[in-house]
Formats: structure tokens, C-alpha cells, sequence
């Protein structure tokens, strides 16, 4: 995954002058709204011309800011992923809380912009995300994981994140309904008694357990640390 090099067009003058809201459209305007509607409405509720009308601009306004709907859907994902750091008590010695603050508020970002989850893989990576990872490889190398090691544990985390938010989303069920699968377990626990007896299917603490699992893979990253 690359950064892809810029399309929008030169412009040879500026956007012509109109009148009302179209006056204050800006590039992170159109970002913020773009967000707004594919929270709302997901991936496929996005388009170009709705987009224009929630901004009250016209539809080749946009285009003055962006060069597509392409660039729209790079910007605006970039833009969830900003990371601000961890907080400022946080001690900047300590790797490990660095690391888990980080994942922690990456998965916290797909969460509530679900749309992002999908969308992470299939796009050119932005700066924050970058920045994100560029960070994420400085706090492993202060653990003391080796160079050529490196691009393996960046992307174990990377992907124990996008796995866990996609479980997530896709485990949203009732309690009526994880009670009654559960039960189909205990009815047939002969052929499933592991997960039969860990109560699997009721187990709906996905924080905790996003937590211990990242604590077993830094503890598998970082051994005798």
C-alpha cells in the first residue's frame, strides 16, 4: 500500500465568487461533512452530488477542493485516524502503556467510524496513518524488537486491530439471541466442550477482551521484556 500521487487538476484561476453557504466551502469542510454522511449512511450512501447539496454548494464546486470522489474517500478516512498521543500523564518511558493506548485508540477510531474498517485496506495510506504507524514502529523498536522484525510485529498489531473490529461488528447480537447459540453449545457440548465450558457465545466484554489479547501478543512480541 503506497501513497498515491495527486490527481486534482491545476487550476489556472480561483473558483469563481457565488453567494450564501457556498461561500465558506473549504476543503475541510467537505472533509468533515463527507465523514458526517458515511457514518450516517456508509460506504454506499456517499455521492458526489448529495455531498454538494448537504454543503448547500453546487456539485462542481467541489471540484475546485477535490479532484473525486476518490480523493473525498482517501481524505476523509486519513482524517478519522489523527492521533493526538497519549495522555499527557502518560510516562513516555513506558513502551508498553504507549503501545496499548495506541491500538486501543485506533480500534476506538474504527468503532465509531465503521465504514473505515473496510475501507483501511483498499486505500493508499494518508498521513496520519502514517504517523500512526511511524509511531507505532518507534514505541516496538524502544521495547527492543529487532529491525528485521519490525515490519512483522507492526503488522500483527495492524491486523489483530482490523480483526478485532470486524469481530466486533459482525458479532452484534442480542442477549436472547447469544443465549439461545450458547445454548445450542451446551445441547451439543459433546462435540464442543471447550468452548461449551469457557461460555464463549456469552462472553461479551470486548474491551477486556481486546486488552488481554493485546497483552498476550506485546508479550509474544516482546519476550523477557
Amino acid at each position: 500500500m503506497a501513497e498515491k500521487p495527486s490527481k486534482r487538476p491545476r487550476r489556472a484561476q480561483t473558483p469563481p465568487s457565488s453567494s450564501g453557504t457556498e461561500q465558506g466551502l473549504s476543503l475541510e469542510r467537505i472533509v468533515a461533512t463527507a465523514v458526517a454522511v458515511l457514518d450516517a449512511d456508509g460506504l454506499d450512501g456517499l455521492k458526489m452530488r448529495q455531498l454538494a447539496d448537504r454543503l448547500g454548494a453546487g456539485a462542481m464546486s467541489l471540484y475546485w477542493h477535490v479532484s473525486n470522489k476518490e480523493e473525498v474517500l482517501d481524505l476523509a478516512l486519513d482524517s478519522v485516524f489523527a492521533y493526538r498521543g497519549p495522555p499527557p500523564d502518560t510516562d513516555r518511558q513506558d513502551w508498553r502503556e504507549d503501545i496499548v493506548h495506541m491500538v486501543e485508540d485506533w480500534r476506538a477510531s474504527m468503532l465509531r467510524h465503521p465504514w473505515s474498517a473496510s475501507l483501511l485496506p483498499r486505500r493508499a495510506l494518508g498521513p496520519n496513518i502514517l504517523v500512526r504507524l511511524e509511531h507505532l514502529g518507534q514505541s516496538l523498536s524502544k521495547a527492543g524488537v529487532a529491525d528485521r522484525d519490525l515490519n512483522a510485529a507492526i503488522w500483527s498489531l495492524w491486523n489483530y486491530a482490523l480483526g478485532a473490529t470486524a469481530t466486533r461488528a459482525s458479532f452484534a447480537r442480542s442477549a436472547d439471541d447469544r443465549s439461545a447459540a450458547q445454548q445450542r453449545l451446551t445441547d451439543s457440548s459433546e462435540r464442543y466442550p471447550t468452548i461449551e465450558r469457557s461460555r464463549l457465545l456469552l462472553d461479551d466484554d470486548w474491551d477486556g477482551t481486546f486488552r488481554k489479547g493485546l497483552d498476550f501478543l506485546l508479550d509474544g512480541l516482546t519476550p523477557g521484556r
